[in-house]
């Protein structure tokens, strides 16, 4: 981007409400997103099945030293999302990071940034409808049903609901919080009675001796606590969409600073605490990669229909994310459209100011999903999520390279920095590269899954290089075109 652009940028930023948006993929957009949508989008990123599902494994594992792992985890996951709330206020945009990193970057990072994020998403829609399907067939009623055609009817839903509007993309996301974070309240709260007047527990009684009695927090070494935590990161993953969904809500400027300030002590509340509260109720060995911790729990103190209600939660929690992927992709592949880099019909919007052309490539891809549900109904689900891990981190590492270009511009008198601000930059956004890098090495530790994972990442650097050589004139052409009229010819 040129010194003019750029200045022309800040300019814009210091008004309240500027005539033209700095990125014309912002142009068009409603702002029918409230508040409590933000909020419990912030809410709901944080809480998924990472949570639900995967810390029975873990615990297994990694035992009690997995509450450091998610504390760890979660510290470098807010760093990511405070860096880019900075970036929000300092200018909202539906683009998001891409639009960041066409800034600050220059149009290569922003192809890069924004085709990571969509493979992160289409890859991880695929997993979403495959998991719907597996939950929902744990039900008598469904088992019937082949898994290909429940995910197809998954994929319909809320594929409707994110072409209706934005408003009912936020109410959706809303209860669906609501329901994860109520599962979550009120295990806790059992959690703690049991915990208070010492009721066994699968023939244990809880508190801390359960621990310091097999092993201590750490009964494998530390090693498998920081080998889990390829897994664990992941399970953050999303957060990063309170950035998408600020483009489209009345006063992004209050709103996001509240949101992302609240997302530490919720990782704090929700996911330390209820693996701290886990561990003391049960030995970690006792848990099991196979069922949800809270469903062994439940079930170890005889709650009828356990298995059914958190089938339910980690159900809707899967649903959740697909709306998600739709949602985020649709405004990221608009941005990137509107630039040159991505198919023109991605641009296109209908009636209720949806971006229609982009969430419908996604579910596309999450149609080809469809077929992997029909081919290989086992495989599915493993497969596409390694591909996606792959896509979470190179987001996170472009926020952040994109947050020390925007801090370096500031300091050189070309921008001007908001008061909300990651703290400690520029020494946060380095330590938080470097460990995110390092979570891509442990993934070398695992031969089965992770390594296989990494092999791809030559093929998908390929990729990206064929792919924007392919889209460079364009781009080229529309940058021409954009600096004609800056200047007012025609």
């Amino acid at each position: 981007m040129s010194k003019d652009a750029v200045t022309t940028a800040a300019a814009a930023s210091r008004t309240d409400a500027p005539q033209t948006p700095a990125d014309a993929g912002d142009a068009g957009y409603s702002k029918d997103l409230k508040a409590r949508h933000i909020n419990m989008i912030a809410i709901g990123g944080a809480i998924g099945t990472g949570l639900f599902l995967g810390a029975g494994g873990r615990l297994n594992s990694a035992g009690p030293g997995l509450a450091l792992a998610y504390l760890v985890c979660g510290v470098f996951a807010f760093f990511v999302v405070r860096a880019l709330g900075e970036l929000v206020v300092y200018r909202p945009s539906s683009g998001s990071f891409v639009s960041y990193a066409r800034e600050f970057l220059g149009e290569k990072g922003a192809f890069v940034a924004g085709w990571a994020y969509f493979l992160n998403w289409s890859t991880t829609g695929i997993a979403d409808i495959t998991a719907i399907a597996l939950y929902t067939h744990y039900w008598s009623f469904f088992t019937d049903i082949p898994q290909w055609v429940l995910a197809l009817i998954a994929l319909a839903i809320v594929l409707v609901v994110n072409l209706i509007s934005v408003k009912i993309f936020g109410e959706m996301e809303f209860w669906f919080s609501i329901i994860k974070v109520a599962a979550l309240v009120a295990f806790m709260l059992i959690g703690i009675f049991l915990l208070v007047t010492q009721q066994p527990v699968g023939g244990e009684t809880p508190g801390l001796h359960v621990i310091t009695e097999n092993g201590g927090w750490f009964p494998a070494g530390i090693m498998p606590v920081v080998i889990v935590m390829q897994g664990v990161v992941f399970a953050y993953a999303s957060l990063e969409l309170v950035g998408v969904a600020a483009g489209e809500t009345a006063e992004p400027q209050k709103v996001v600073p509240r949101a992302v300030n609240s997302i530490m002590w919720r990782v704090g509340l929700f996911y330390v605490g209820s693996v701290v509260l886990l561990a003391l109720l049960m030995p970690g060995s006792m848990y099991s990669g196979d069922e949800s911790p809270f469903v062994t729990v439940l079930s170890k103190i005889g709650v009828p229909a356990a298995g059914d209600v958190m089938n339910l939660v980690v159900l809707t929690a899967a649903m959740s994310s697909l709306n998600s992927g739709l949602y985020s992709t649709g405004r990221i592949l608009r941005s990137m459209a509107m630039a040159g880099s991505a198919p023109k019909f991605t641009a296109k919007m209908n009636r209720s100011k949806v971006p229609y052309g982009g969430i419908m490539l996604t579910s596309a891809v999450c149609v080809l999903g469809v077929g992997l549900n029909f081919l290989m109904p086992e495989k599915a689900f493993e497969i596409v999520l390694n591909v996606a891990s792959l896509g979470i981190i190179t987001t996170w590492v472009t926020i952040m390279v994109c947050h020390l270009a925007f801090v370096r511009r500031s300091k050189q008198g070309l921008i001007e920095r908001p008061k909300f601000r990651l703290p400690g930059s520029p020494v946060t956004e380095i330590v938080t590269i470097v460990f995110l890098l390092s979570v891509l090495a442990l993934m070398w530790q695992d031969p089965e899954i992770g390594r296989r994972t990494l092999y791809l990442i030559p093929i998908i650097a390929a990729a990206m290089v064929g792919g924007w050589f392919a889209v460079r004139k364009r781009v080229a052409k529309n940058e021409l075109d954009k600096s004609y009229e800056e200047l007012g010819i025609e």
